[in-house]
């Protein structure tokens, strides 16, 4: 067992002290939820059994033209390591914070180019799965298990001016702790438009608020707590719901209530 302190390991500084599993094998982890680098997770004062996955699941090899992912690679040394060997198709790292694990399971990406673009197979504790028997679409998978390892399709050439794109886009987000994205965007508009069109932009409830940069962003301006963001989310699906009909889905994971 690891215990981690949520207001300092999270993204979004929220969470108490909580004595999280180590998984250290390939194995059943259904009665656990893991947390990986906690980069896009909320996580309440009653959370349920918490896991993350020990360092064996922190790696990268390429194996003739596949390349090989630890669940539990973090997404700059992904990065890193596609610099160093000009591999393509991982600029996106800049842009994703997080682990190889929880960036797949939710096919993480930015407009088109996603995740799963170039992903060939995941290893769950059921062995491998290919990624045409995977149900997948905009930060959505119906992945059923743990993400042990992930196999990609390798290609020469690492663009920089891709990763400069990304590094702008990345640039231009909340400089407050967040957890990226609070919603997903609805088909054919984008959640951040429709916040803003409320009046939740800069709106805030104690020490959490909707960004003033992007209103997609609930940001933690100090000693932000669960409750903030509950009433927060709430008020912006209420909102957004009563002017436009649209229900806004969650792009943050919210653990235990």
């Amino acid at each position: 067992m690891k215990t981690i302190d949520f207001s300092t390991y999270s993204s979004i500084k929220i969470g108490g002290t909580v004595d999280v599993k180590i998984i250290k094998k390939i194995q059943d982890c259904s009665d656990y939820t893991l947390v990986g680098g906690a980069n896009n997770i909320l996580v309440s004062p009653n959370p349920p059994k918490l896991a993350i996955l020990g360092k064996k699941f922190n790696f990268i090899k390429i194996d003739g033209d596949f390349l090989h992912i630890g669940g539990a690679t973090p997404s700059g040394k992904i990065l890193s390591y596609a610099k160093r060997h000009d591999l393509a198709n991982f600029e996106l790292m800049q842009k994703l914070p997080g682990t190889m694990g929880g960036i797949v399971c939710m096919n993480a990406g930015l407009k088109e180019w996603e995740i799963f673009n170039h992903l060939v197979a995941i290893k769950t504790q059921s062995g491998w799965i290919k990624k045409e028997d995977i149900e997948y679409s905009y930060r959505y998978t119906n992945i059923d298990g743990t993400i042990f390892e992930a196999k990609f399709e390798t290609s020469q050439g690492f663009n920089y001016t891709l990763l400069e794109m990304f590094k702008k886009l990345r640039d231009n987000q909340p400089k407050f702790p967040s957890a990226g994205s609070c919603f997903k965007n609805p088909n054919g508009d984008f959640a951040g438009r429709l916040l803003d069109v409320v009046g939740l932009k800069g709106y805030r409830v104690g020490d959490l608020a909707f960004s003033t940069t992007h209103a997609n962003f609930l940001i933690n301006l100090g000693n932000g707590t669960f409750e903030q963001a509950k009433t927060l989310i709430k008020e912006a699906k209420q909102r957004v719901f009563e002017k436009f009909k649209i229900e806004l889905e969650l792009e943050i994971k919210v653990l235990g209530h």
